[in-house]
């Protein structure tokens, strides 16, 4: 009776995320998320194996979709010295990462928290603001290759944690490398088969579909690809976002795929997942002056690497209000900081108030960069200038 409560529970929250976040202006993501802390704290919301089961099918859900939004063929700098720029702002933070994680004596966590990026949030100012805006089309291009770094450093930190610097992580390292290679030399191979045999593509996901053949397809392809990296001992997330990837690419013809396939996870298995989330953080870690204090640490720490980044690497080519404006859009990794915190929570890297201290941090810059973005935009002129 208690897990059939907590079931009914859930699917109010569902129902009621959009409306609360329409009303308040706050990021549906922070909304269910905050749900989930309200959930807990009122004792409706608690923890059994399906309710964890459908979060982690969430979270793998959501990087299936991010994996789908990454465009390989859009994936471009231009200039070679704005690549090396992009080059030097990667160095830059991850400089930037270590030297702040040793001068405070951090745990070693933080030295992948700090650099880390996340294309959810930065999805949301996408559609605000649309991919005409300079700083946003260089943030989405540089956040794509950001988070792929960040799940190859969050596979890294996952082996450490387990392992710490033995024979295993190298063994894990020469893994991902192996992986990497045979799955550029698999998309290679697809490329040059769809090359030759396009009418494959239209047998596998036809136009005109009415048994959901293309819905079946993307679920058996996240389903092996993850399947494939629990035997090889990889953390699951990069299946799930290579198996988006390789969609994307491969099946461009089926227009209307992303689309229903955003709408059923963002309608259902996503929500659950940052619900869950939410409902691990007792009410109490927003009023512990300890974790606040370390929340706002890590967020600040978050936007100055980056924006000393942005503006030693892109300043002279950018201009100072598109540099600012990059760097603030891809200061909100809410996501993957979510991922990181879990992941060092559940090895016992940090303790309690560190994983609270982080999930906050990331929801404190979700809340207010984004209005700080918003106040910059129209101080700098972005929208009388779009007017025009």
């Amino acid at each position: 009776m208690e897990e059939s409560a907590v079931i009914i529970f859930l699917a109010l929250l569902l129902v009621a995320a959009p409306f609360i976040s329409s009303v308040t202006k706050i990021p549906i993501v922070v909304t269910e998320m905050l749900l989930g802390v309200f959930g807990a704290y009122v004792g409706l919301l608690k923890a059994f194996d399906s309710f964890e089961i459908l979060a982690h099918l969430g979270f793998l859900y959501l990087m299936f979709l991010v994996g789908m939004e990454v465009n390989l063929k859009e994936l471009r700098f231009g200039k070679s010295s704005l690549f090396k720029k992009t080059v030097f702002f990667f160095s830059a933070i991850y400089i930037l990462s270590v030297i702040t994680t040793v001068y405070f004596k951090l745990n070693i966590v933080y030295v992948a928290i700090f650099p880390i990026f996340s294309l959810g949030i930065l999805m949301t100012l996408v559609k605000e603001y649309g991919r005409g805006e300079a700083w946003l089309s260089l943030a989405l291009n540089v956040g794509i290759v950001g988070e792929l770094i960040s799940i190859i450093v969050m596979i890294a930190l996952n082996s450490v944690l387990k392992n710490g610097f033995n024979v295993h992580f190298f063994i894990t390292i020469a893994i991902l490398i192996l992986f990497f290679l045979s799955f550029a030399l698999f998309f290679k191979a697809a490329k040059v088969f769809f090359w030759w045999f396009p009418e494959v593509k239209t047998i596998l996901m036809p136009y005109q579909d009415n048994k959901d053949i293309d819905i079946r397809l993307s679920t058996a392809l996240v389903f092996t690809m993850v399947a494939l990296m629990i035997v090889i001992g990889i953390d699951e997330v990069l299946g799930a976002f290579l198996a988006g990837l390789f969609l994307a690419f491969f099946f461009k013809h089926k227009t209307d795929l992303r689309e229903k396939l955003s709408s059923f996870g963002f309608g259902f298995f996503i929500p659950l997942f940052f619900i869950y989330v939410g409902s691990t953080l007792p009410i109490n870690a927003f009023t512990n002056p300890e974790v606040l204090e370390l929340a706002l640490f890590v967020s600040g720490a978050i936007v100055a690497i980056r924006l000393i980044g942005s503006l030693a690497a892109y300043l002279s080519y950018f201009g100072f209000k598109n540099t600012v404006l990059f760097s603030l859009s891809n200061s909100i990794p809410l996501t993957f900081l979510v991922a990181i915190a879990t992941l060092a929570y559940n090895t016992g890297a940090i303790e309690d108030n560190e994983y609270y201290a982080i999930i906050i941090a990331g929801l404190i810059s979700a809340i207010f960069l984004i209005i700080i973005i918003k106040i910059l935009y129209y101080l700098f002129g972005f929208s009388e200038a779009k007017g025009r």
